[in-house]
């Protein structure tokens, strides 16, 4: 049978150690093309470049791979897969990652690894964003490299909803093995966040962006207690930011307003 065509992106940058161990394990599964930044993205969001040249060119990183790096973020990147890598057809799978870093909750909404497979999601192309809760850029992926093939292979032949993608979180490694796979929510948390005021060697001021995680969620079934109890998390998320509750709260309370 024709192996799965499958496009491999990131944020943290195509020399990541991330991207690599997820190319190595995406070609267990299909045929591999890789369209990733040149730098860092981190923290990128859905930004896409409109006032600034954008630049791709072909790279020998991974050897006996079609590899591309691009000068964009991770939403230009799969725009460009799309339009000038794959041509007259498309993907059958987008995977973004392995981000070196929580993805959980709130994060979703900043994270370039998440807004490349939402990007997919609207090209109604399946996709999934994996995510190590370690920071470290020599961070260890063994123990969970089964779990994301496991993940993978599940989407590939089950398929997902049109226009939706899954936000995978995966606990560090520590002294007791990964307990297994938790479909959740996306927990209700935030950044609490301060910008420390500092001055450079020519007494310029600048800002730091500091601050502390606050999870404010107490349910079971989210992806914050799915990590703090060492399982992977699984959140299918979509790019509808509609409230239906709201709509339906002003529907019914605005009507005779409007």
């Amino acid at each position: 049978m024709k192996k799965p065509l499958i496009l491999v992106t990131n944020d943290d940058g195509i020399t990541s150690r991330g991207i690599r161990i997820l190319v190595e394990l995406m070609q267990e599964l299909g045929q591999v093309v890789v369209v990733a930044p040149d730098s860092p993205q981190s923290g990128m969001g859905h930004a896409i470049t409109v006032a600034n040249t954008l630049r791709m060119f072909e790279t020998d990183i991974f050897e006996g791979l079609k590899a591309y790096k691009c000068s964009g973020t991770p939403a230009d990147c799969v725009k460009l897969a799309k339009h000038h890598v794959f041509d007259d057809h498309r993907p059958d799978l987008v995977v973004s990652g392995i981000n070196h870093g929580s993805n959980t909750s709130i994060s979703v909404l900043y994270s370039g690894t998440m807004s490349a497979a939402i990007e997919a999601a609207i090209e109604e192309i399946p996709s999934i964003g994996f995510s190590l809760c370690d920071y470290s850029p020599n961070a260890d992926f063994d123990h969970i490299k089964k779990h994301i093939l496991k993940i993978t292979r599940l989407v590939l032949e089950k398929g997902l909803p049109k226009g939706s993608t899954l936000n995978v979180n995966l606990p560090a490694r520590n002294q007791e093995p990964v307990k297994g796979i938790k479909l959740c929510r996306q927990a209700r948390a935030k950044w609490q966040e301060q910008f420390d005021l500092r001055y450079d060697p020519h007494g310029q001021k600048y800002f730091w962006l500091a601050g502390e995680f606050v999870n404010l969620d107490q349910g079971e079934d989210n992806d914050e207690w799915a990590i703090k109890h060492n399982y992977v998390s699984v959140v299918p998320c979509q790019f509808d930011l509609t409230n239906y509750n709201t709509l339906d709260h002003l529907n019914s309370n605005w009507k005779e307003e409007l």
